[in-house]
């Protein structure tokens, strides 16, 4: 009886040492790879209203939904589809392929408040909290049929997105400089 109680113990004692240090390894592995939850950015202010209108009349609802942000209406990004999945191939939206990398402007109006750029690529589009000192993800979602793989270090970031032998590319670095945007279409 006593040595199956020192088989017993043992038994648990190298378990229990490997779950730890299991769990410690990914532990460090998950903690390093998981992205920080998003800032909240400050809206840009309401449209002023004429002076003809009411203070007490009800705004029409087109003009609530206008000022909502694109971000707001659009899903959260999607699991980019499988390499081995059939779809039917995305057509591109630019010109042909055989351009030079270049900086991209983002999308949106110049007098926004807002620090948050959208940069469409052909594959999908990134979405970027852009500050004084660096940047940061907010959101990269592929378009149908192209997969979505992110890089990022300390000064920089790269965010691809291919299917089959095309990949587009958004590089954003901010070492010693504010943070430049170029796009590399693929």
């Amino acid at each position: 009886m006593r040595s199956g109680l020192v088989h017993l113990g043992a038994w648990a004692a190298a378990t229990g040492a490997a779950v730890a240090l299991s769990w410690l390894g990914v532990h460090a592995v998950l903690a390093d790879t998981v992205f920080e939850q998003p800032t909240a950015v400050p809206l840009p202010p309401a449209a002023e209203r004429s002076p003809d209108t009411s203070s007490d009349a009800p705004q029409p609802a087109a003009e609530t939904s206008a000022s909502a942000s694109p971000a707001q209406a659009s899903p959260s990004p999607s699991a980019s589809s499988p390499a081995g999945s059939p779809s039917a191939p995305a057509s591109p939206t630019g010109p042909a392929t055989g351009r030079p990398a270049t900086s991209s402007p983002p999308t949106g109006s110049t007098g926004s408040t807002s620090s948050v750029k959208s940069y469409r690529v052909p594959g999908g589009r990134v979405a970027l909290d852009i500050r004084t000192e660096d940047a940061q993800l907010v959101s990269a979602t592929p378009d149908p049929g192209w997969q979505m793989q992110v890089w990022h270090g300390d000064h920089w970031m790269r965010i691809d997105f291919s299917q089959e032998n095309r990949t587009s590319s958004v590089f954003v670095t901010w070492n010693g400089h504010p943070p430049t945007v170029q796009t590399v279409p693929g």
